[in-house]
């Protein structure tokens, strides 16, 4: 019984010391931090009014299913509702102080809410009926879309076994892809596009032993293990943020927006203006000038 244990711990220690040299040194999967919430809040204010802008759609364009290899999955890879955490990106990123965000992906609802509002009061105070304020509409409109899903880039794993004692453990990674542009509704121009990545890991570990007891006459057979998988979710979240902050930053480096600083950065700005040119700021309505 005691030979018996021993071997069990050496197996275990065995497969949590292994290395994966894997494909171009990949040593096997590492579970991402928390989303970018650090970096949206060390991202400066926006110098000037909030920019308004507009998300009508983040739609899926993989057409990609579940991957299972046992059977055909007709549920969808990615989420179908992608723009819930791009409002969200855009609201929360320098601490709220860069965009408003208007609401387009239910527009139908708030046209037709607003105008059983503007009948009812028509009907019961007649002339004398409130007007609702009017609409905002968006100087910058976010249009992109989920565009990859890679399934099983890279897998791998490990496994030792004796006298019918052992030990493996397994990882593979899938790969989900972001496109996001942004554009002017004034011109029609594509201002800012950005492509960003995010692998989504997958991992699981098990010990199991199969023993003839008894003059080989009775089996014992026992398995335990844990698997562990990234949410798609989070990744997709994880890549929507990140493409947020580059579509910031990128667009302060083209002098479609400025960050906040003092005053004499400012104007060591201006004059920095004045020596490069004016940039021909296409943003209307709510945008830095």
């Amino acid at each position: 019984m005691l030979k018996q244990i021993v071997v069990i711990l050496c197996s275990i220690l065995l497969v949590s010391c292994a290395k994966h040299a894997g494909i171009n040194g990949y040593t096997g999967p590492e579970l991402s931090p928390a989303p970018l919430q650090q970096k949206f809040q060390e991202i400066p204010p926006l110098d000037g009014p909030k920019i308004t802008i507009a998300v009508y759609s983040f739609t899926d364009k993989t057409g990609q299913r579940k991957p299972n290899d046992k059977f055909s999955s007709l549920s969808s890879a990615v989420t179908q509702g992608a723009e819930s955490w791009v409002i969200q990106a855009l609201q929360e990123v320098g601490d709220g102080t860069w965009f408003q965000v208007v609401e387009r992906v239910g527009l139908d609802n708030l046209v037709k809410e607003r105008q059983l509002i503007r009948s009812t009061r028509e009907q019961y105070e007649g002339e004398e009926a409130k007007n609702l304020k009017p609409l905002l509409f968006a100087g910058l409109l976010i249009e992109g879309a989920v565009v990859g899903y890679d399934s099983n880039v890279v897998s791998g794993g490990s496994g030792a076994r004796y006298l019918g004692i052992g030990a493996q453990t397994q990882y593979r990674v899938d790969t989900v892809t972001i496109a996001m542009r942004v554009v002017s509704v004034n011109t029609g121009e594509v201002l800012l596009s950005v492509t960003t990545q995010k692998d989504i890991a997958s991992h699981a570990s098990g010990v199991d032993v199969f023993k003839f007891l008894d003059l080989g006459t009775k089996a014992l057979e026992i398995e335990s293990g844990m698997a562990i998988n990234e949410p798609v979710n989070y990744a997709v979240r994880a890549a929507v943020e990140q493409s947020i902050v580059e579509i910031v930053e990128q667009g302060e480096r083209r002098g479609l927006w400025q960050y906040k600083t003092s005053d004499t950065q400012k104007q060591e700005r201006v004059n920095n203006d004045k020596t490069m040119g004016n940039y021909n700021n296409p943003i209307v309505d709510g945008a830095s000038k």
